[in-house]
């Protein structure tokens, strides 16, 4: 798996390449995190940049698991069953909130968009050699126990509002007013941000009234920090 990070405080920005399933895993809420790693929790987002045929993202459960049921399946591998996996294709968009517990399968190249925290408890790593560090207890004690509505319906325009960024999909002809401070992401296309040339796989911090102007059509997310 590859990653490249853009940190934009209060907000992480990564672009993740996968060649091959990632853990099973969770994140801890604000309160947790600061009170056991003095760190934000983690709330995030991924929109799919490029998908292969059959990719797909995991996010809570199909059903109702108890606490037991979890850490049963964690040991034996079993979780993969448990778990609501999604067919995600270029466009799609997942919100995923601290406490749903989530997995990204192989061939995926993807936008995250989250809290700045790198705060993770891993619940199952696939047999993985060497083994990694596992976090079931802590696992267990932040995790949402249930299906998670995390399929985003939208395809433009506002994808996401959380308390902590509001994110959305836009296509840029010719100038316009970016409207700041935010983050543009850019995802297909080039231009000019504050006369400054941007590419695909680029994010740039934008300030108020920076202006925006695309070479050619030009698609882009738009990220912003709620009042």
């Amino acid at each position: 798996m590859g990653e490249v990070w853009f940190e934009a405080p209060p907000l992480l920005v990564k672009f993740l390449f996968t060649s091959s399933v990632l853990s099973v895993q969770v994140h801890p809420p604000d309160d947790v995190a600061r009170r056991r790693h003095n760190s934000a929790g983690k709330t995030e987002m991924w929109h799919v940049v490029e998908a292969e045929a059959g990719a797909a993202i995991a996010a809570g459960f199909r059903r109702a698991v108890t606490a037991e049921e979890l850490r049963a399946a964690a040991a034996d591998g079993s979780i993969a069953d448990l778990m609501e996996w999604h067919a995600a294709s270029p466009g799609d968009t997942f919100f995923i909130p601290a406490g749903v517990v989530h997995a990204i399968g192989a061939g995926l190249v993807l936008c995250e968009i989250q809290q700045f925290s790198d705060v993770t408890y891993r619940l199952y790593d696939w047999g993985r050699q060497p083994a990694r560090e596992l976090h079931l207890e802590e696992s267990v004690a932040v995790a949402s126990l249930g299906p998670a509505q995390c399929r985003v319906a939208a395809r433009r325009g506002e994808l996401v509002r959380c308390p902590y960024f509001v994110t959305e999909r836009l296509e840029v002809a010719g100038k316009v007013e970016w409207g700041g401070p935010s983050l543009l992401i850019a995802l297909s296309g080039t231009g000019t941000v504050q006369e400054a040339a941007f590419h695909p796989g680029e994010v740039w911090q934008v300030d108020a009234g920076g202006m925006v102007e695309s070479h050619e059509s030009v698609t882009a997310l738009r990220v912003t920090i709620p009042d």
